[in-house]
């Protein structure tokens, strides 16, 4: 499994920001993690990525743990997370290596993530100059340099016009079947689900209230009403 949760438990004081939440996914699988405000998917996304190392449970991102193995964690994930820290002062291509630096990688590998994420004629250019459409292809770039096996999105299609948005979406899935990279996508845009992802995870209060595919979920009804019916319940 790429990524495995087991009874993730994670308490802000007197509040339970997620409670026993447990799924797996495999390689390879692009998944939808819908939730309203405050139902905890940042703080799971963090808990994954390691920014946050006290809770209950575990989890295993690519087989390593991320409270026993966090660096081997970091190293095989890619992450870009809600606000893009990006320098808007810095070429494109200045960003991206001081990025390689950082992961002490091959500097080809700056082209290939350039081209690979359709930034090649926007290289030149400062990251400040850029719409946020690229802005947000930068920091995709950025992701994918050290050729990570798992994706972590969390809302990268915030503020995007109609364009921008269809443009993100689809090349991150041509990224993920291309190199065959899991994705764990958190948004609050359905159709972004419907449109890209295999399988959808709902949680609401903390607790996991949907897992099924996106065919299946379908069959039944749309994701727009199962997510208002499933998290208006008291």
């Amino acid at each position: 499994m790429s990524i495995r949760v087991e009874n993730i438990t994670k308490q802000y004081g007197e509040q339970t920001a997620l409670s026993k939440i447990s799924f797996s996914i495999k390689r390879g699988e692009i998944v939808g993690f819908l939730g309203p405000n405050g139902a905890g998917k940042s703080t799971l996304i963090k808990i994954l990525t390691t920014y946050i190392s006290s809770f209950e449970g575990n989890a295993w991102v690519n087989n390593y743990s991320v409270i026993e193995d966090k660096i081997k964690v970091q190293q095989s994930v890619g992450y870009l997370p809600e606000h893009n820290p990006l320098y808007p002062e810095l070429y494109v291509k200045e960003f991206l290596n001081f990025n390689a630096d950082i992961y002490k990688i091959d500097k080809n590998q700056i082209e290939k993530v350039i081209i690979q994420t359709g930034l090649k004629k926007e290289a030149h250019k400062k990251i400040g100059e850029l719409s946020k459409g690229y802005r947000q292809r930068v920091g995709l770039a950025s992701a994918l340099l050290h050729q990570p096996k798992v994706l972590i999105l969390d809302e990268p299609t915030t503020g995007l016009d109609p364009n921008q948005l269809i443009e993100i979406r689809e090349l991150v899935k041509k990224v993920a079947k291309e190199a065959n990279i899991t994705v764990l996508f958190s948004t609050h845009i359905m159709q972004e689900v419907e449109a890209i992802c295999d399988r959808v995870i709902i949680i609401n209060n903390g607790v996991l209230i949907h897992d099924k595919s996106i065919s299946d979920t379908l069959k039944v009804t749309s994701l727009e009403t199962l997510f208002t019916e499933l998290t208006n319940q008291k």
